[in-house]
């Protein structure tokens, strides 16, 4: 667990890369074991590569992702309605593993 300031996590990719990294790692692996690996990698790759995480306050995060997030998905052909569910899923489970790495959940 790593001592959170919010006030340092404004310039987090100077000061929480590793942390950050870390998220987004467990929160793929998490997501692989339960849902197709093609589509979690797909998304991984096509869409929160360039997500944006951000801290909402009492231990809360958000992450921003991309415009018209399901439009850039061309690696496989899967129905918008799944991206968009398992997209879904998966930003839960990115916050949940910021929370817990960042020491607001166990």
């Amino acid at each position: 667990m790593t001592d959170f300031d919010p006030e340092q996590f404004e310039d987090k990719y100077a000061n929480y890369f590793p942390e950050l990294q870390k998220a987004y790692k467990q929160a793929f692996e998490e997501m692989n074991d339960a849902y197709d690996s093609e589509l979690i990698h797909a998304i991984d790759q096509q869409i929160l590569n360039e997500s944006e995480p951000f801290y909402e306050g009492d231990g809360e995060f958000r992450i921003d992702l991309p415009e018209s997030p399901v439009d850039r998905m061309d690696a496989i052909v899967v129905a918008d309605e799944k991206v968009e569910a398992v997209l879904e899923r998966y930003v839960q489970e990115l916050e949940r593993q910021h929370r817990r790495i960042f020491g607001f959940e166990e």
